[in-house]
């Protein structure tokens, strides 16, 4: 894109003079649309060192109320920290809610491109990072956000001129860095790096455009009339539905919940006893090696109401240094959390490497509570079965251990659980009004769980079934798959 890129006829002086006044009038004007139809805006900032991204960023909020906009600056080098999660996590930890803009000054590019030309990301890397790229633009536009990206184009020439200027000027010396020197002396391997992370990143759905940046006045209109078409065919597009992607992971076979017997499934108190201690003993031992190794794990429960999902989650935290793990509660979501790309409050709760996460509930409310009440549209819940496979395929190929488990029990055996905790003092609390008008709609969740079971088995991350009539039972058997798959990442013989 770079190497061919033919620069628009630039308008003489005073014809962008008017233009750019019409054009910050209209940004201006939109910015309430946007707040009423809950557009979330992302404006991406990249190009050559001197360019002038911080100062065009500067002149574009001018005409935004300072409420509905942050600005973010992304660090080419993860922090230590930020290292302990995945690629993706420090940036969609910083995307705008609904209604607002944020502008990045650099986003994901730099870190991609830093990486080849610095010999740190290699071939396979730079695929699956552009991969992993590609994969979430798409899947934010597809739950409604608008993504502007615009690469600020100079020649050589010109960017030796600038870093010249503001080198041997003493107020804005510091902002020449050797990254900017490099940079310049290696123009024509930078060019080839950028001109390919371009080509392999520009799509409909997230575009990038090139900005002629040596004169900055006509740069500025430039990114003015992109930003304005962008959001006047986002605006008119807001209500529009999004294709139904295919499913390209490979899946495992799975049975319906109907064809799963509970019966059989039972254990002794004494047996129970003996294997709780023994497999809580492995997994203490397990805990402190997969820490060692920096191996994150992921533990999702959903199951029906009364099925013993808190029984069984506390029998593995009783096994695990308290300084490893956390146990994430999932509720409706708050505000702020509705207001973002429904995976956002996930990607907030990740492990670090070496930890363990615990989710209590999780995001196949999507395909369920979501899906049953109402709370998001047919076309949202059809589409999220395909963008969990893509989360927890990112999550895998980070290294992560995702085990996920349906804790399954019949009808009779909730109707007795609920009148067991309604006539137990100390058990109410666990008993809802909202429990039972969950148990009414059972038929269809038993629909709704069987199709997402059916759908979201991959490979990397298959569903484990947890007969649960006999609570004691259920409890050995997550015990026995945790020790079972942490022990393979442990040892190396995981999948991969």
């Amino acid at each position: 894109m770079l190497k061919d890129f033919a620069k628009a006829n630039m308008p003489d002086e005073e014809e962008i003079k008017a233009e750019l006044k019409t054009a910050r009038e209209k940004l201006a004007g939109y910015q309430m649309k946007i707040k009423d139809a809950k557009l979330p805006v992302m404006l991406i900032f990249e190009g050559w060192g001197a360019a002038g991204k911080g100062s065009m960023i500067g002149k574009v909020i001018r005409n935004i109320d300072p409420r509905f906009f942050k600005v973010k600056t992304m660090q080419a080098e993860p922090s230590a920290e930020e290292k302990r999660y995945p690629f993706l996590y420090r940036y969609l930890m910083e995307i705008p809610e609904a209604g607002k803009f944020t502008f990045f000054d650099t986003y994901w590019m730099n870190e991609v491109t830093s990486g080849v030309l610095q010999g740190t990301v290699d071939e396979k890397l730079y695929k699956q990072r552009i991969d992993s790229i590609n994969t979430t633009e798409r899947s934010l536009h597809d739950n409604g956000y608008l993504i502007l990206k615009f690469f600020f184009q100079i020649s050589r020439k010109e960017q030796k001129k600038r870093l010249s200027a503001l080198h041997d000027e003493k107020d804005t010396k510091w902002r020449v860095n050797d990254h900017d020197k490099w940079e310049n002396k290696h123009y024509d391997d930078c060019l080839e790096v950028y001109d390919r992370y371009l080509e392999d990143t520009n799509r409909s759905i997230a575009p990038w455009y090139i900005i002629d940046a040596k004169d900055k006045k006509w740069a500025e209109l430039q990114v003015l009339q992109f930003l304005n078409q962008g959001i006047e065919t986002a605006l008119r597009n807001v209500a529009l539905s999004v294709p139904i992607l295919q499913n390209t992971f490979p899946l495992k076979q799975m049975p319906k919940l109907s064809e799963i017997s509970l019966a059989d499934k039972k254990m002794t108190d004494e047996d129970y006893r003996g294997q709780l201690e023994e497999l809580q003993r492995e997994l203490r031992q397990l805990h402190n090696k997969l820490y060692r190794k920096k191996i994150p794990v992921i533990i999702a429960y959903e199951g029906w109401d009364a099925a013993g999902k808190g029984g069984n989650i506390k029998r593995i935290t009783g096994a695990l240094d308290p300084r490893g793990f956390v146990v994430e509660p999932i509720a409706s979501p708050e505000p702020h959390e509705k207001a973002r790309h429904f995976l956002w409050r996930f990607w907030t709760r990740l492990p670090k490497t070496g930890h363990i996460s615990i989710f209590d509930r999780t995001w196949y409310g999507r395909v369920m509570v979501e899906r049953l009440e109402g709370f998001c549209s047919e076309n949202d819940w059809q589409r999220a079965y395909n963008e969990i496979n893509e989360f927890e395929k990112e999550l895998s190929d980070w290294g992560a251990v995702i085990i996920k488990f349906w804790v399954q029990i019949d009808k009779d055996t909730q109707l007795a659980r609920f009148k067991d905790r309604e006539s137990t003092p100390e058990k109410q609390w666990k008993i809802t009004d909202e429990d039972w008008r969950n148990r009414e709609k059972w038929d269809a969740y038993d629909v709704a769980v069987n199709e997402m079971i059916q759908k979201t088995s991959t490979e990397f991350a298959p569903w484990h079934i947890l007969e649960s009539v006999d609570k004691k039972y259920a409890r050995i058997r997550a015990l026995q798959i945790v020790v079972e798959e942490i022990r393979k990442a442990c040892n190396g013989t995981g999948k991969k």
